[in-house]
């Protein structure tokens, strides 16, 4: 096939529903990210909160936003993407906005009734009932909204988007955070959300569904979702597969605390957690090309091991250059699995379930930002606190990452998960 048949039938192969979706996500990941980069300032600053609490509520937060999405899928069956989206967004503005004026005068009624802790671990949750709608619904109609010989490329392009939202989110956060505040971040992620409500109202259609099979009742997607609880392999995947986030979250979880005791207490964290998206966003293509015959699963395990294996790089220079390398090598092992195994967990889906298992799909992002916040916690007090030795932070995580690596190969080598068009695509 020549380039421009190529080219051609990757013009024809998406609906105007999958730009509009993937879009929206830019936008969705430029508030999440610039929301999430200042979160931990603005409990420890702005809130006074001290260290171990803030901690803990920036974990909840991530951890709440990916593990709630596993019903979000749910409802976005039931719903509708078109609608499951606008009310996503529109749940998502509001939420920041309440996020940001947590600290505003016309606030202080509620702070001095409720108590302070309660009060932000409620207001946390809000963003995630919003996100896990977000999330299926996007990557749901990425599937239904692309035709078989392009869906590859299409999940490559949606997580291309989806990083470029994530290297704007830290820079746009760090330019309001200095101009107008810490809290405006949180306003200005409203607004971005709130835009992306208007603009699915205006020009989002639903796709079409696969096989015209009819819109799901609340009995058939109570069904959909037990029978994926139920399936005890795709569940000990998904649970093994959560190694990978508990490592790739420490760039947020350990590295800014790591960067600022041990390497540069003035370093504009914010500006250095770009690398990871700003990688992706330039090398995704070529990597999905270079990778392109390796079977799924074990581009899956692939991915792990490389990511697991960069934080080696900071444990032997602790230099910002360190950090960036690191945060690079991180990002080639993220490029390695990421696409491959959303495409994987989409064919799994039946018709009409596409919701349904990709909401599971982010189940392990949750569960790596939950435990990886006690995790890392608990590794950079033994490390740098107690034997003062704060490098083998890094071993002890790079550690874990490969562990997970190995379960996975067992996995693969014990049940040859996937379908045959899976391993071979």
């Amino acid at each position: 096939m020549s380039f421009g048949q190529r080219w051609q039938e990757i013009r024809a192969g998406f609906e105007p529903a999958f730009w509009v979706a993937n879009i929206s996500e830019i936008f969705e990941r430029l508030a999440y990210y610039g929301a999430f980069s200042s979160l931990a300032l603005y409990l420890n600053e702005k809130l006074a909160f001290p260290t171990e609490q803030t901690t803990f509520l920036t974990g909840v937060f991530g951890g709440a936003v990916w593990f709630l999405a596993i019903f979000g899928g749910a409802v976005a069956d039931r719903l509708g993407f078109r609608r499951a989206l606008s009310l996503a967004y529109f749940i998502l503005s509001c939420a920041y906005f309440l996020l940001g004026s947590l600290g505003a005068s016309w606030m202080a009624p509620v702070r001095s009734s409720v108590p302070i802790f309660p009060l932000v671990f409620a207001v946390l949750l809000l963003p995630a009932l919003g996100i896990a709608m977000v999330k299926p619904s996007v990557v749901g109609t990425t599937a239904r909204a692309s035709t078989e010989n392009v869906r590859s490329i299409g999940y490559s392009i949606y997580y291309t988007l989806v990083n470029v939202g994530g290297a704007a989110g830290p820079y746009v956060a760090s330019w309001a955070h200095s101009r107008f505040g810490v809290e405006n971040v949180f306003r200005i992620s409203a607004l971005c959300v709130f835009a992306m409500f208007a603009g699915v109202l205006l020009f989002f259609k639903e796709p079409r569904r696969s096989g015209d099979a009819p819109k799901t009742t609340v009995a058939e997607t109570a069904r959909n979702f037990l029978t994926v609880l139920l399936n005890p392999k795709f569940m000990l995947f998904l649970l093994i597969f959560s190694g990978f986030w508990i490592v790739f979250w420490q760039q947020y979880i350990s590295l800014p605390l790591y960067i600022h005791g041990f390497i540069d207490p003035n370093a504009k964290v914010e500006l250095i957690l770009v690398t990871d998206a700003a990688s992706v966003i330039l090398l995704q293509f070529v990597i999905t090309y270079l990778t392109r015959r390796i079977p799924a699963f074990r581009a899956i395990t692939l991915g792990t091991l490389i990511a697991s294996l960069s934080w080696l790089i900071v444990a032997h220079f602790a230099t910002i250059p360190g950090a960036v390398a690191s945060l690079f090598v991180l990002a080639i092992g993220e490029m390695v699995l990421s696409p491959r195994y959303y495409e994987y967990v989409s064919r799994l889906a039946p018709p009409g379930q596409q919701g349904t298992y990709m909401g599971f799909a982010f189940l392990p992002i949750g569960i790596g930002s939950l435990v990886g916040g006690p995790v890392g916690g608990f590794v950079m007090h033994r490390y740098t606190e107690v034997e003062h030795l704060p490098y083998r932070t890094w071993w002890a995580l790079a550690g874990i990452g490969v562990a997970f690596s190995l379960m996975l190969w067992i996995y693969d080598v014990i049940f040859k998960p996937g379908m045959k068009q899976t391993e071979h695509s």
